[in-house]
């Protein structure tokens, strides 16, 4: 059961973050609304709370390398997604890029349960 709502919320997180840059690129006025600030924080950390559940319950905990790779995958796709949403022109089509392809290699990685799974 932890695992589906964890899976939900990460579909949830990135279908906000995918409206969320819609709305930067049209430099739209919602991107200032409180919920839009705060909703996709909540889902986040609700995210990684059940994360940290899940690979406590993992046989080896942390320590798998496909773990450590998708905490390096979500570091970066953090890091992309504000690119997106703050930068401007060419920076926030490369971070757009960037963000899906570390969501996507997340979702490999973790069904996979491989550091490289291509």
């Amino acid at each position: 059961m932890l695992k589906s709502f964890h899976i939900t919320l990460a579909l949830l997180s990135f279908t906000g973050f995918l409206l969320r840059a819609g709305w930067a690129y049209k430099a739209s006025d919602q991107l200032k609304e409180t919920w839009v600030r705060v909703v996709p924080h909540i889902v986040d950390t609700l995210l990684l709370v059940l994360g940290v559940l899940l690979a406590l319950n993992l046989a080896g905990g942390f320590f798998q390398g496909w773990l450590v790779a998708k905490l390096i995958a979500l570091i970066a796709y953090i890091g992309f997604g504000v690119m997106t949403l703050r930068g401007d022109g060419h920076l926030r089509d490369v971070g757009f890029a960037a963000a899906i392809l570390a969501f996507v290699y997340m979702l490999i990685v973790a069904f996979s349960r491989e550091v490289w799974p291509f």
